[in-house]
């Protein structure tokens, strides 16, 4: 099935384009930039500019079986002024308008539609259970959200079947909600919001984009469906999860008076309430991977198949093609991951040694992008990139030093941040699937200050790098892949 995706960039989006590719789907996306987009999506996808208009996505839509829609501006960017809330109309109503607009002009059609919504449709609703059924909210997100979704089922009138997904509070480790809280739990200083009374639906990410892989295929999928985890929590429920994965105390609310001095009107999708029931979702009988909360958090914020450990040079593999750079530069530690995919070697293999992948499966905060062009990876070639780290943007040359399809590669950093970085990567068969093994000796700038920034913040943000890494292995080869700590 070809599959057209607006919003591919985003949280969503780049969770969802592994796992339809693993799903053997061919995908396009609707992007603003293109040059943008093949960065963070990698060389597996086609991509299409909004620029080129009308006519661009016409035919975009007449060479595509299904479209899922997920492009709109995030809610809670800022207070809810008249061009606020212009902007999240126009991104999310007029975007959707188009794409009807389009599909009814179009030759050929797509068979399906699948278009974002939230569980905001149903308003400030207190400890009333809320099912696909029960009617929407008055308030300005619940007016938008009804207004989204009334224009995605004019397609209908084109003749496709129409599924409009309300989701929850959406936990991923890169992006959404949770990043945003992630911060003040760490510091021991999170708790609930307002009251704490208040029910906060949430999904997994890996379970919301199931659902949209589910409803490609599935013509059972139809109308709206309430995009939800089978737990219901409130705030308090959520903050004390969230503090026993962390290890931290999380009792120390956040006034519902300040929420509403800083987002105005917008105060009310973190102070309102939706006590949200997956009925369809049951009834269709899909199973989550994270049912449950504490399963869903732990999933998201640990990095237990990432380890970190002083280099000892006595008691490390021999490194054959990096021998003269280790020696030279003296690492300090080691990063050691294993992975086990769930496809053949081959397979994963030639998934890795791409260049163009290498931003699909980076932070999309670390806005990995390759400089002057993709070279083709042999061994001796040069690539150049930036990204950030926080605030600081980084310019990074890596050279590969040793390139022995399909089974091992070595690349360097010939120049960047660290003072030795040395990325070695190991495939080996295992039946029907892949064991691929990361050793990574690094050491990082100025000395004894570099040995307390390993301790304080390279070590850990390496860890989610490699996380995040992990994540995207797991939906682009299966639930079968297996992620254990060496």
């Amino acid at each position: 099935m070809r599959v057209l995706i607006t919003g591919a960039t985003g949280f969503i989006g780049r969770a969802l384009v592994p796992i339809l590719r693993r799903e053997g789907h061919q995908l396009i996306a609707l992007v603003r930039s293109e040059e943008r987009a093949r960065s963070l999506l990698g060389a597996e996808v086609e991509t299409v500019a909004l620029s080129s208009g009308a006519h661009g996505l016409k035919q975009a839509l007449e060479r595509s079986d299904a479209v899922v829609n997920l492009a709109g501006e995030a809610i809670m960017g800022g207070r809810w002024t008249e061009a606020r809330r212009r902007a999240l109309v126009e991104s999310r109503v007029q975007l959707t308008q188009q794409l009807v607009t389009a599909i009814s002009e179009a030759q050929a059609r797509p068979k399906t539609l699948i278009s974002g919504s939230a569980v905001g449709y149903y308003g400030d609703r207190g400890g009333e259970v809320l099912r696909e059924s029960s009617p929407g909210g008055t308030d300005f997100l619940a007016q938008l959200c009804q207004d989204w979704e009334a224009t995605a089922r004019l397609a209908e009138g084109s003749g496709l079947r129409v599924v409009t997904l309300r989701t929850g509070v959406v936990l991923g480790r890169d992006g959404g909600a949770l990043a945003q809280m992630l911060p003040a739990f760490r510091f021991g200083v999170g708790g609930p919001i307002g009251s704490g009374r208040q029910y906060m639906p949430w999904i997994h990410l890996h379970d919301l984009v199931r659902v949209i892989a589910a409803a490609l295929t599935d013509d059972r999928y139809e109308g709206p469906i309430n995009g939800v985890a089978p737990e219901p929590v409130t705030s308090r429920e959520f903050a004390k999860a969230l503090g026993r994965a962390l290890h931290r105390p999380a009792v120390l609310p956040v006034p519902a008076f300040a929420i509403k001095v800083i987002f105005g009107e917008a105060a009310g999708v973190l102070l309102g309430s939706q006590r949200v029931q997956p009925q369809r979702l049951r009834e269709l009988g899909f199973t989550y991977w994270f049912p449950a909360l504490d399963q869903a958090i732990a999933d998201v914020i640990q990095t237990n198949d990432v380890e970190i450990v002083p280099f000892q040079s006595s008691g490390e593999p021999h490194t054959p093609g990096a021998e003269d750079y280790l020696r030279q530069r003296r690492p300090t530690h080691v990063l050691r991951a294993k992975t086990v995919l769930d496809t053949p070697l081959d397979e994963a293999f030639k998934f890795f040694s791409q260049a163009e992948n290498l931003g699909l499966i980076t932070p999309a905060a670390m806005r990995f992008e390759i400089q002057g062009g993709v070279p083709a990876i042999t061994e001796g070639a040069t690539i150049d990139y930036q990204l950030r780290v926080g605030p600081m943007p980084i310019r990074w040359r890596t050279r590969i030093a040793k390139w022995e399809p399909p089974h091992r590669f070595i690349d360097l950093q010939e120049s960047g941040p660290y003072r030795c970085w040395c990325h070695e990567h190991t495939f080996s068969a295992e039946g029907s699937r892949t064991v691929m093994e990361d050793h990574v000796y690094y050491a990082a700038p100025l000395g004894a200050l570099g040995r307390l920034a390993n301790r304080w913040f390279i070590g850990p943000t390496l860890r989610q790098v490699f996380g995040y890494r992990s994540d995207v292995i797991r939906l682009r080869f299966g639930t079968g892949a297996v992620f254990s700590r060496r």
